[in-house]
């Protein structure tokens, strides 16, 4: 049987570096993993915790779809869908509240993050962990591609998932577990995690004119040119790190250990490599622009496809509540 691996991501702003060496660049790859099936979709349910302008939703959706698409997200070897066209996860969501004690969601460590951040602590926010063990759940996920601030999720959703099978004497929900990826953490312009709640990223679809005025702004010490750096305290070099090969690294890394190299030398050296690495995505980005009939046909199908899975787990589900 192949594993079936998923995972989702939110439309709540334009898409960064953060989100692709964090996630984007491994869903791409688990396309050539062997026995496999790749289920992601765009999470615009969890979205409305924090986004909740009806035409910034749509834009921000839209966006992250073409994106995914012009980074080399394949529709032939992926299901691709919005998280909105499978109104089953719901239902779902509601069946594992029930048996869901309020310890486990008090204990979410996300939660008190963002509310420690100003988010308003609505019942949305509180119950995210809910409604993403749904949506894992109900495609009998194997594996969950996340990084670490999210294995807790993954747990809980193993707890429910638990939970509902023993309250209700059923084995209809499968347990899932965390892949986690190897890409340490990305900084923002200000030495932050990359996060579009700190206000420090990078997006993807910056043109170089924009790359480069972000990039000379991010934060470096103030180290004279003729000393010797430290290159692994520099946040210019582990942004240039992601692109480049060893034996660039490691030159670079031997430039500022011997001295005479300013931090504006080597945020020119970053900029090249972006502008580089993207410059296959910005063509095909302006391809899908062109064409917004092919995305939609796209998320139809995917959805279609995801559809017809959760509705047969639902109905599993509601059998084993005595709802059916």
């Amino acid at each position: 049987m192949a594993i079936r691996i998923l995972s989702g991501v939110q439309p709540s702003g334009n898409l960064h570096l953060g989100n692709y060496f964090g996630a984007i660049r491994q869903h791409i790859a688990l396309q050539e993993l062997p026995d496999s099936e790749r289920f992601y979709f765009i999470a615009d349910y969890h979205a409305l915790t924090t986004v909740q302008d009806a035409a910034e939703l749509r834009l921000n959706t839209r966006n992250v779809a073409i994106d995914y698409l012009a980074l080399g997200l394949d529709p032939r070897l992926s299901t691709f869908f919005r998280q909105s066209d499978v109104p089953e996860v719901l239902e779902l969501t509601w069946l594992l509240g029930v048996v869901t004690g309020m310890g486990l969601l008090e204990r979410a460590v996300s939660y008190k993050d963002k509310v420690a951040k100003g988010l308003k602590p609505n019942v949305g926010l509180f119950t995210y962990p809910v409604l993403m063990a749904a949506d894992i759940l109900i495609y009998k996920s194997n594996l969950v591609p996340v990084g670490q601030d999210q294995v807790q999720h993954i747990e809980m959703t193993q707890d429910m998932a638990g939970y509902f099978n023993q309250t209700f004497k059923t084995s209809v929900l499968v347990r899932p577990e965390a892949r986690l990826n190897d890409t340490p953490k990305v900084p923002g312009v200000d030495g932050e995690k990359m996060s579009k709640s700190y206000g420090n990223t990078i997006d993807l679809q910056m043109d170089e004119k924009e790359l480069k005025k972000v990039i000379m702004s991010i934060k470096t010490d103030s180290t004279p040119v003729a000393l010797p750096k430290n290159p692994e305290a520099c946040n210019v070099f582990t942004l240039y790190s992601l692109f480049a090969t060893d034996e660039e690294r490691e030159a670079l890394a031997a430039r500022y250990k011997a001295g005479g190299m300013g931090y504006g030398e080597a945020k020119k050296m970053l900029l090249e490599k972006v502008v580089a690495y993207f410059a296959p995505y910005r063509q095909k980005r302006a391809e899908l622009l062109a064409n917004p009939g092919h995305v939609d046909e796209v998320l139809r199908q995917g959805a279609a496809k995801a559809r017809a899975i959760a509705s047969q787990t639902l109905e599993e589900a509601k059998r084993a509540c005595g709802l059916l």
